[in-house]
């Protein structure tokens, strides 16, 4: 049985899901690049580490859950990455959302020290990190996700078996291209209707009671309404995303013309100043365009 947990990057997802695995029972280490980040949970009664070696050499399962690829690579290896206290038999969970070359340079590295590798990363924002309710998206050996998983369902409801590593990550992908594309569409039409002189909240009725009735649409439709942006899923993180996608796509020669618009939506709103909003504030670039905010 698992309990000694460390957890890499206390960021706007990994604070509530790290505090999560803390509530479900385990002796939780930490470590952040920022180092004031880990002050709350060392008061709390979690240990806090300078290196992720030193945290590593210290637990029997190490979740990472970091912005990208670069990152990835920052806390895994050299002197003091999770690599250089990595002992045979422990294991590494990857949850952040990276390429998958990413993924399988880390899960080779792993495994070349006699550790086990999940790729796990994770669909859902905030809200559902703080909640507890994630979608986990892993990849990796059944016998090796079996052993984790109620480790994971501490952070998720629902944990899916994708396949090999990095099918995780390519399922993380397929997630978030749909992310995007849906959250385009929902500036569009809020948009088209204002341009209509609908009533935005007869929009968002309409929406919910048919088969589009998503709650996503409902969610941000309510934030677009009360313009509220607060980050939950920030446009930079989005960018980042459709931009994996997009390099994966292109690898397999596979076409993808409306996400390509989404893309360059979000770069747009990014240009305006709204990378660090929410994903919602993709209206932002259609409202600067027509003059016409949807919830005057």
């Amino acid at each position: 049985m698992i309990e000694r947990v460390g957890f890499i990057g206390l960021g706007a997802m990994g604070t509530p899901m790290a505090w999560n695995v803390f509530r479900g029972g385990y002796e939780l280490g930490v470590f952040n690049r920022s180092p004031a980040k880990t002050r709350p949970f060392a008061e709390g009664g979690a240990t806090a580490y300078s290196t992720p070696a030193l945290l590593t050499a210290d637990s029997e399962v190490v979740i990472l859950m970091v912005t990208d690829p670069e990152a990835l690579a920052g806390v895994l290896y050299g002197d003091v990455g999770v690599l250089a206290g990595l002992g045979r038999g422990k294991t590494v969970i990857n949850m952040s959302t990276v390429s998958p070359e990413a993924t399988r340079d880390a899960a080779e590295a792993v495994h070349a020290e006699g550790g086990r590798f999940i790729d796990a990363p994770v669909s859902g924002t905030v809200k559902p990190a703080e909640d507890g309710s994630l979608v986990v998206l892993a990849g990796g050996l059944a016998e090796d996700l079996e052993r984790v998983r109620p480790l994971l369902e501490t952070m998720g409801k629902t944990v899916v078996h994708c396949g090999d590593i990095p099918q995780g990550t390519h399922m993380k992908l397929v997630i978030n291209l749909m992310l995007g594309n849906l959250m385009q569409s929902l500036a569009e039409g809020m948009s088209l209707g204002r341009a209509l002189e609908l009533d935005p909240q007869q929009v968002l009725a309409a929406i919910g009671g048919g088969p589009l009735g998503a709650p996503l649409f409902q969610m941000k439709g309510n934030n677009i309404l009360s313009g509220d942006f607060a980050k939950q899923f920030p446009m930079d993180l989005l960018s980042k995303d459709l931009d994996l996608v997009s390099d994966t796509a292109g690898k397999v020669r596979l076409p993808l013309p409306q996400t390509a618009a989404t893309r360059e939506s979000v770069n747009a709103a990014r240009a305006l100043g709204h990378g660090d909003e929410d994903m919602a504030a993709l209206i932002r670039v259609l409202e600067r365009l027509t003059g016409r905010e949807v919830r005057d």
